[in-house]
């Protein structure tokens, strides 16, 4: 292709190391809070505490698996993968929910076995101290760690510091819960553990959710695919960028190919220097990398064949299901028409052409019409 990648590599170390040292940070925390939990849940007799200290332990092990998968993920691309190892950041998040979802139920048969069978809690004024300051702690990880996260696009650590968040809510609630039961003796450890094990459990599930869907393949933001098409249209000689597939390698590791509309009398040589040209700047401005740039050619010294095509553009967007029409072209000396339908998931691709040549052909008999259908990957 031609383009310069030492750049976007380096980047990528740097990015890792982020993520690393980041993580270490967060091991470091969580074990020393899990450490002190574990001790105030033991001596006064918490299950609540002792199952929030649990979850610093399963934050800590996230983290240990993140940089697992962050070192894995940065091999460089070899013979038998070509495009690297990236996707490997979206296994180790899928173990990471497992942890969570694991840690979470297990919390919930311990509180389940309290509310059985309760034992009164027995806290002092450090120990509530002690738990007020990890609340403190937690936000300023997760502050810290999502921000780092953003920052990089790094969806473990965006995910991880929203965790550490969640987990200061958590222990607040244990801390209020603690303040209830030494000014009025009621004990709510027990039934706090449910809520906080549900809560754990709900999280599991919707970051596994979404690292299937990263795995899957999930459509792109439409932001991002506006701004690589935009990119393309300021080309002078492109009338418009369509069918823009990416796709995913792991994260800020993207292909992508598309087609672009250009005048029918372009040499060659003429395509050749755009589509490089094309390549280099979306490349250096939204490290895509474009791996296809295919062409469709429209008429440029035909009127009747501008008006044709607002008239049959009108026809076909008449359909609900018809997102857009392009790639229009009129060859009179062979008496063809032909353009692309982008149709929505709501029919069947053979359902809508079907639909399509039956008015084509009845409203232009003189025409051999060839239509293409389109899917709706991205807007």
């Amino acid at each position: 292709m031609g383009v310069n990648k030492s750049g976007n590599e380096v980047a990528e170390v740097g990015r890792d190391k982020i993520i690393i040292r980041t993580s270490i940070i967060g091991i470091l925390v969580n074990v020393f809070l899990a450490a002190f939990k574990a001790v105030i849940g033991f001596l006064s007799n918490s299950i609540a505490v002792t199952l929030d200290a649990v979850n610093n332990l399963s934050d800590a092990l996230s983290s240990i698996i993140t940089i697992i998968g962050t070192k894995l993920a940065g091999k460089l691309p070899d013979k038998k993968h070509p495009m690297g190892y990236g996707r490997i950041e979206y296994l180790s998040s899928m173990i990471v929910s497992g942890i969570v979802l694991y840690a979470g139920i297990t919390a919930l048969v311990e509180s389940v076995k309290s509310i059985i069978s309760p034992e009164t809690p027995d806290y002092s004024y450090v120990s509530l101290i002690i738990i007020a300051v990890a609340v403190l702690v937690k936000i300023v990880l997760g502050t810290f760690v999502k921000n780092t996260g953003v920052k990089i696009n790094a969806v473990s650590l965006i995910a991880s510091g929203s965790e550490a968040l969640f987990d200061a809510i958590m222990s607040a609630s244990v801390l209020a819960c603690a303040l209830i039961f030494m000014f009025t003796k009621l004990s709510l450890e027990a039934y706090l553990g449910v809520v906080i094990s549900v809560m754990i459990i709900k999280s599991g599930i919707e970051l596994m959710i979404e690292t299937l869907n990263e795995i899957l393949g999930s459509r792109p933001d439409k932001e991002f695919t506006d701004k690589i098409k935009q990119i393309i249209k300021t080309e002078p000689g492109v009338r418009g960028a369509y069918d823009l597939i990416v796709y995913n390698y792991g994260p800020d590791k993207n292909y992508a190919s598309v087609h672009i509309e250009v005048p029918e009398n372009m040499t060659a040589k003429e395509v050749d220097k755009l589509t490089r040209k094309l390549e280099d700047k979306v490349y250096k401005e939204t490290g895509v990398i474009l791996t296809g740039v295919g062409l469709y050619s429209y008429n440029t010294d035909n009127n009747a064949a501008s008006k044709l095509r607002e008239e049959i553009s009108r026809k076909i967007l008449a359909y609900d299901w018809a997102i857009q029409m392009h790639g229009f072209f009129l060859n009179e000396e062979e008496k063809e028409i032909r353009f692309d339908v982008v149709m929505s998931f709501d029919i069947r691709p053979e359902d809508g052409l079907n639909i399509l040549y039956e008015q084509m052909t009845k409203d232009y008999p003189d025409y051999k019409i060839l239509i293409a259908p389109d899917v709706y990957v991205s807007d």
